[in-house]
């Protein structure tokens, strides 16, 4: 399988940019990209320059990519499906990422990371609508109850993750009730509320070409 195997902190170094991939690390002070805010490698400090346009765009898509976990194969699908959609290719684009399981579990709190929402998921402490989920990728609609299963209340990644997440917070579209360990995804986001840098139309442009 083509998943990276490599250091996270070298990904939020390369596209220089926190992506909090570590979950709680990444806000405290041995977070990598605080202490070596250039790319890595040899000449990570001397990299410079005029970039060409290809290259910017190209560079978005990496980071919008590490940022939910998707392989490239997967992300061309989600752009394809965004393109089809009615409104704009681009927030349909981030909406479908937004709207995936292990991104919902990590958004709600249930995880520190969303890699580590990917590994909660897969083995299987999650419900959707009151039925066993194990596929991360799943697509939520609005409406629908994500649920920690009764025999994973006890988990020590999912109890810590609650009780870190008051540092990100909990978006305006779901809703969680911490006491029952489950939430709602009540609606899909607007693009004013997704407000991690990202530039989508780059990427809309690169993969129009």
């Amino acid at each position: 399988m083509a998943r990276y195997r490599g250091s996270s902190c070298r990904l939020c170094r390369r596209e220089n940019l926190k992506l909090f991939l570590k979950g709680d690390r990444c806000y405290g002070d041995k977070c990598s990209f605080e202490r070596r805010p250039y790319p890595p490698g040899q000449h990570g400090q001397r990299r410079g320059g005029k970039f060409s346009d290809y290259r910017i765009q190209l560079r978005e898509k990496q980071k919008v990519k590490r940022i939910y976990g998707v392989l490239e194969k997967q992300f061309r699908g989600y752009y394809y499906r965004a393109d089809r959609q009615k409104g704009i290719t681009g927030t349909n684009l981030l909406t479908l990422l937004e709207s995936r399981l292990d991104n919902t579990v990590y958004r709600m709190g249930f995880a520190a990371s969303r890699n580590q929402a990917r590994q909660l998921v897969r083995h299987n402490h999650f419900m959707v609508n009151n039925k066993k989920v194990n596929i991360p990728s799943y697509r939520l609609k609005p409406g629908d109850v994500v649920e920690v299963r009764e025999k994973s209340r006890k988990v020590s990644q999912i109890l810590e993750a609650m009780e870190t997440v008051v540092r990100r917070g909990i978006p305006n579209w779901l809703e969680v009730e911490k006491d029952k360990f489950r939430g709602v995804f009540k609606t899909l986001p607007n693009r004013e509320e997704l407000t991690m840098p990202i530039q989508e139309q780059l990427i809309i442009e690169l993969y129009s070409k």
